[in-house]
C-alpha cells in the first residue's frame, strides 16, 4: 500500500515534536482526562436505546464488555503511537510513516470529516433538549439562528485556548455526572438485584444494540491530534487515556445500575432522554430538571472537545507540509486560527443534515480511519521493533496483531464511497498545487524529518 519504501521510521527524540509556542501554556493531565471523556463520551446521554434493543443485561454487560474488545485496544495503540509521535499530526503521523504520505493525507481527510460530521450534532442535540421548555427552539428560524450563535459561541471559547478548554470539560464534567451519584444515593432503598438480570435473546435488535455500543465508545485516538499541546506527553498521555477509560465505563455502567434497578423494567420507555424520567420517580422534579440541564451542558463539552482535536490536526499537517502554509498560522492565544475557521465551517454546514445522516456519514468515516490506524500500527511494530517506544503496550507483536482482529472485524462496513473518492483524488491535487507553486507548503525545522534516509538502522534510534 502507499510509498512504503520510500517512508523511513524517524527518529524519536527526547523532547516532543510539535513546535512549542512561547507563552502558551500546556494542558496537564487533569484537563486532559476530561478532553478524552468528552471525545469519548460526555455522560450517558443517548445510551438508553440499549436496554430498549437488548434489556438490562445485555445493556450492562455491553458497556463492560464493548470496552474490553474495542475501546482497551485503541486506547492502548493511542497511547504508544501517541508518545512515539507526540505532534499535533497524531494518526496522520502514524499512517504516514508506516505506509507513505498518500495513505496519511487519507487518513487525516477521513478522520477530519469525520469528526467536523460529529460535531454538527451537538449544536442541534443541545436545542432538542432545550425544546421541552422553550418551544420556540423546536424548528424555524429561532432554532437556525440559536444553532448559529451557540456555534459561534463555543468556537470563540476554542479560540480562546486549549487550557479554557480543557478547564471548561473539568468544571462540565463534574457537573454532568453529579446528578447521577446524586440518583444513585437516593434509588438505594429501591435496589432490587434481580432486575438487572433480565435477559430474552428473542427480543434483542442486535443491529441498534451494537450501533449504541459502537457510537458512544469510539474517538478514543482523536486525542493524539492534541499531544503537542500536552504537558509532558511520553508520560501524561497514557496515564490520561487510563484514567478516562475508567472514567467514561464508570459513568456508563453506574447510571444503568441505577435506572434498571430500582424502576420496574418497561423497555418501550428506555428511549433518549428516559434517564431525567427515572430521576423524577426517584428524586423529583428538580432532580429531572438537573439531568435535563447537565445533558444539554454535556453536547458543549463534547463541541469544545471535538473541534479542539479536528483544528489543531489541520495545524499539526501544515507544520508537516502536508497542507498549506497558511493553516499553520496561530492566534495570539496559540490557537488554530484557520483550523479553527475552517472546522466551525463545516459543522455550520453539515448541520443541516438529518441526525440519522449524520451518524451514518460519521460512522462510514471513522471506520475506515482506524482501520488505516490498525495498519500502521501493526506495521510499525513489525517493522521496527526495537524503536525505542516511551509508552509500549506490555505484549509482542502477535499478541498486539491478535489484540487488533477483534475491532477490525466490527469496523468492516460499508464506507461513504463519495467521501474515499474525493479523498484519494485531493492529495494529488495539493501536490500538483505544491509543484505548481499555486500555494505555499512548509515543513517546520523543529520537527523530526519524517522521510530519513533508507540505509539508516532501525538500531541507531536513540532509546
Amino acid at each position: 500500500m502507499g510509498q512504503s519504501d520510500a517512508v523511513e521510521y524517524f527518529n524519536i527524540n527526547d523532547q516532543p515534536s510539535s513546535p512549542r509556542v512561547h507563552g502558551t501554556k500546556k494542558v496537564s493531565i487533569l484537563p486532559l482526562i476530561f478532553l478524552i471523556f468528552y471525545e469519548v463520551s460526555g455522560g450517558p446521554f443517548g445510551v438508553e436505546d440499549s436496554v430498549k434493543t437488548a434489556g438490562p443485561l445485555l445493556a450492562l454487560l455491553g458497556f463492560l464488555v464493548f470496552p474490553i474488545i474495542w475501546s482497551v485496544p485503541e486506547a492502548l495503540i493511542t497511547a504508544e503511537m501517541g508518545t512515539v509521535f507526540p505532534e499535533n499530526c497524531g494518526y496522520v503521523v502514524w499512517v504516514s510513516s508506516a505506509l507513505g504520505p498518500y495513505w496519511g493525507f487519507e487518513q487525516v481527510w477521513m478522520k477530519w470529516l469525520s469528526g467536523v460530521t460529529d460535531n454538527a450534532l451537538y449544536p442541534v442535540l443541545f436545542l432538542d433538549y432545550l425544546k421541552s421548555g422553550i418551544p420556540a427552539l423546536g424548528d424555524g428560524l429561532p432554532r437556525a439562528f440559536a444553532a448559529l450563535a451557540l456555534t459561534f459561541v463555543l468556537t470563540f471559547m476554542n479560540y480562546r485556548g486549549l487550557t479554557i478548554v480543557g478547564w471548561a470539560a473539568v468544571l462540565l464534567g463534574i457537573f454532568s455526572l453529579l446528578p447521577f451519584v446524586v440518583m444513585g444515593l437516593v434509588s438505594l432503598p429501591k435496589l432490587e438485584p434481580s432486575r438487572w438480570l433480565v435477559l430474552n435473546l428473542g427480543e434483542v435488535d442486535w443491529n441498534l444494540y451494537l450501533n449504541t455500543l459502537f457510537w458512544n465508545l469510539n474517538y478514543w485516538d482523536s486525542i493524539s491530534t492534541l499531544a503537542g499541546e500536552v504537558d509532558n506527553p511520553k508520560k501524561t498521555l497514557p496515564k490520561a487515556l487510563f484514567y478516562a477509560l475508567i472514567l467514561v465505563v464508570f459513568g456508563y455502567f453506574f447510571p444503568f445500575l441505577v435506572g434498571t434497578g430500582a424502576i420496574p423494567l418497561d423497555r418501550d420507555l428506555w428511549t433518549d432522554g428516559y434517564f431525567s424520567g427515572i430521576a423524577k420517580v426517584l428524586g423529583g422534579v428538580w432532580l429531572s430538571w438537573c439531568i435535563q440541564g447537565v445533558a444539554a451542558m454535556s453536547n458543549m463539552g463534547m463541541f469544545v472537545a471535538e473541534m479542539s482535536s479536528d483544528s489543531f490536526q489541520l495545524l499539526g499537517m501544515a507544520e508537516r507540509g502536508m497542507l498549506p502554509e497558511f493553516f499553520a498560522k496561530r492566534s495570539c492565544y496559540g490557537t488554530p486560527l484557520i483550523g479553527i475557521i475552517f472546522s466551525a465551517s463545516g459543522v455550520v454546514l453539515l448541520s443541516w443534515l438529518s441526525f440519522r445522516d449524520i451518524v451514518a456519514a460519521e460512522n462510514f468515516l471513522y471506520c475506515f480511519g482506524m482501520i488505516m490506524e490498525f495498519i500502521a500500527f501493526v506495521w510499525l511494530r513489525i517493522q521496527y521493533p526495537a524503536a525505542s517506544r516511551p509508552y509500549k503496550i506490555p505484549t509482542g507483536t502477535v499478541r498486539a496483531i491478535i489484540m487488533c482482529i477483534p475491532p477490525t472485524i466490527l469496523i468492516f462496513v460499508a464506507l461513504s464511497v463519495g467521501a474515499v473518492v474525493i479523498g484519494l483524488v485531493m492529495q494529488p491535487c495539493l501536490k500538483y498545487a505544491e509543484k505548481k507553486r499555486l500555494m505555499k507548503f512548509s515543513t517546520s525545522a523543529e520537527l523530526s524529518d519524517l522521510h530519513g534516509p533508507e540505509q539508516e538502522s532501525v538500531d541507531s534510534l536513540p532509546e
